[in-house]
């Protein structure tokens, strides 16, 4: 990657962080204008800035007014970039289906998540929140989605994500759906308990997991 373009990249990923959302599209402007690849410039500037955008979260340097503002950048940039992708550049696109599990009404993890996803090049669906069991299993069936991303920040509500689960195996289709798992109470230990197929901490390790569920790099 050119000197320039890397430059470029960079400051794109830091106007997501600093929320600079005129400086976003700015520079996104400048990347259609000097013909470098968009997609690129949207996986190596924006959702880059996003990723750290959700580590200082973690890290509690941030907090939810400035994950908004970061992701208000990100989008303005998005808005400019997304129409210039090529044809094919992304491939076959995998579908997600995305939600907060019945009884919870938190969702800035999962909306953070879909964000990334989107960025990554997934077609994510997202179901909203204070979604029941079955209603995940229905829409995955009806898109034939390849993922189905469950969060959830209240221990109450763990054992809707175990229900999801149990519900692919009555109707015997457990194998034809990856099971991904996140928010606050989550760890590897219960994806493991309920049979998920994998857990993430962040949505940028989301991000990962995906990738690898759908046979991509992680």
């Amino acid at each position: 990657m050119s000197k320039k373009k890397e430059e470029l990249y960079k400051s794109l990923s830091d106007a997501v962080v600093n929320m600079e959302e005129e400086e976003a599209v700015i520079l996104s402007k400048e990347v259609i204008e000097k013909n470098f690849d968009a997609y690129e410039a949207i996986d190596k500037g924006l959702a880059d800035g996003m990723e750290r955008a959700g580590q200082l979260f973690e890290e509690e340097e941030y907090f939810i007014p400035e994950l908004l503002m970061c992701s208000d950048a990100m989008y303005a940039g998005l808005d400019i970039l997304k129409p210039h992708i090529k044809a094919g550049e992304q491939g076959e696109k995998h579908k997600v289906v995305i939600g907060v599990v019945e009884g919870d009404t938190h969702d800035i993890g999962k909306n953070l998540v879909k964000i990334m996803l989107e960025t990554s090049g997934f077609e994510v669906v997202d179901l909203g929140r204070d979604i029941p069991p079955r209603d995940f299993v229905e829409k995955a069936k009806e898109i034939n989605a390849k993922i189905i991303a469950l969060s959830t920040l209240m221990t109450t509500t763990m054992d809707g994500m175990a229900e999801v689960i149990n519900i692919l195996r009555s109707q015997e289709l457990r194998e034809s759906f990856k099971v991904m798992i996140g928010g606050g109470p989550i760890s590897q230990s219960f994806a493991d308990k309920i049979g998920a197929d994998g857990y993430s901490v962040n949505a940028a390790e989301a991000v990962k997991l995906a990738r690898k569920l759908v046979g991509g790099v992680a």
